[in-house]
This record gives C-alpha cells, structure tokens and sequence, in this order.
C-alpha cells in the first residue's frame, strides 16, 4: 500500500490520529501536508515524519482551519501542484447538559467538525476531481450513537456522516471517493482538552475496557491504518462508508 508520488492533507495533524496518520503516510511515501494550531507539535509531527521515512517530503502549514482553509489548499497546490487525499481529521469536543451549555459551545464545534471540512471538502474539490483522488474524514461513534451531555458532538458528527455519504454521491461521477472512519474510545487527548480531568480521563478508559466488545481501547495508529486503507487504490470500489474502529462498541448497548 504505497503512496508514492501522491499528496496528502491530513489536519489535525499535530497530535493524536492526525499526528499518527501523517507519519504512517509519511512512511508509506507520500507527500504529507501537516496542518494544526499548535506549531510545537506540528514540528514533533513532522520529526516523527521524518524519523519513518528520511525522505519523506513535508509542508507543514500551522492554520485554523476555520478561519485558513482557502490558505491550506492554495499553499499545497503552490508547493507540490497536486492534491492527492484530503485527511478531515481536526476536530474538538466539549461537553454539558443542555440545561447549562450556550449557544456559543453549539457554535464554536459545528463551525470546527462541521463548516469548516465543508469548505475545505468544496475547495479541494475541483484538484481531486483533476488527481482521481479522495476524502477520508474522521468522524466518530457519537456520529452514529447517542451520549448524554454530549448533544453539540454528536450532533456535528452525525451531520458529518451524512455530509460524507451526499459527498459521495455528488462525485462519484467524477471518480472522486469519499468515506468516513468512526473511532471509538482511542487514547489521545481531545477529551483532556475537552475539559476532562486526568483522573477523569483515567476512569473513563477503565470504563472503555468494558464498554468495547474486545475489551480494551484503541490506539491512534490502528486508527490510521483505515485511514490508509480507505485512500488507498486498495478501496477502489469503496465510496460513502462509515467504517467503526471501535472494538464492536457501536454494535453493543453497555449499560
């Protein structure tokens, strides 16, 4: 599963399943653009990068996605003249009742898991239809499943599923592939950014164990890996999926 020659968006990318995806395409040949907010951990990204494959060419772009999304595409095209696959993978959680939370925490998640892969999606449109490339996003069980305190995630997830399958059809003429992967619990640090306490945090990977079929959490390369799989010419004929990586938790109802 090569991808030599081919260039890669992966946001997100400075930590967590975006970090991880960009070094496992880095390490499978490809051309990676690593875009986050943060530029310490684009650059620890980028050393892991390198550290799987010396050779690997990078363009590292520290944006908001909300706000730099035409900067992105603009940017890639400039350095490497194609676009290959778009990795949505940036995203934030917060949570609450819906008793206590503001507009403001409705707004500020669908304007980053939401609006923002729309327009990225609508700009790097016309250059994958060029390149016969494809989009994975990275959406979530909550897209699928409902959890309590958690409506504005959710809700923006599931608006992502569907955003995903109309996507699809809209380019299947164009050959242009477009699917989703939903992560379970994976161990990475969205929820502490979330607000989640690291005893929180610890208690509810306890709990993860017995909510996931197989019986443990998830990692951010096994997550990766579909991600691959999926832009890989190995899914040729796979469009408008929403593939779990959850250890069979969305076919449970753990108690």
């Amino acid at each position: 599963m090569t991808f030599a020659g081919k260039v890669v968006i992966v946001t997100g990318a400075s930590s967590g399943i975006g970090a991880a995806t960009a070094e496992l395409f880095a390490k499978r040949d490809a051309k990676v653009v690593l875009v986050g907010r943060d530029e310490t951990n684009l650059k620890a990204t980028e050393a892991a990068c390198k550290s799987a494959n010396s050779s690997a060419e990078l363009l590292i772009i520290k944006a908001d996605i909300t706000l730099e999304a035409e900067s992105i595409i603009n940017r890639t095209i400039e350095k490497f003249g194609l676009l290959d696959v778009l990795v949505n993978n940036a995203g934030i959680l917060a949570t609450g009742n819906i008793l206590d939370i503001d507009v403001d925490q409705f707004d500020t998640i669908l304007n980053t898991n939401l609006r923002a892969v729309f327009v990225l999606t609508k700009l790097a449109a016309p250059h994958l239809v060029k390149s016969q490339g494809n989009i994975v996003n990275v959406s979530s069980l909550a897209g699928t499943r409902s959890f309590a305190n958690s409506s504005s995630y959710c809700v923006s997830k599931a608006g992502l599923d569907q955003f995903t399958k109309c996507i699809a059809l809209d380019l299947a003429s164009k050959n242009v592939r477009v699917n989703s992967v939903n992560p379970g619990l994976i161990v990475t640090n969205i929820r502490r950014r979330g607000g989640m306490s690291d005893e929180e945090y610890a208690k509810h990977v306890e709990r993860g164990k017995e909510t996931h079929a197989l019986g443990r959490v998830g990692n951010p390369m096994e997550v990766a890996e579909a991600i691959a799989f999926l832009a890989s010419e190995t899914a040729s004929f796979i469009t408008g999926a929403i593939l779990p990586i959850d250890g069979g938790r969305h076919a449970m109802c753990p108690r």
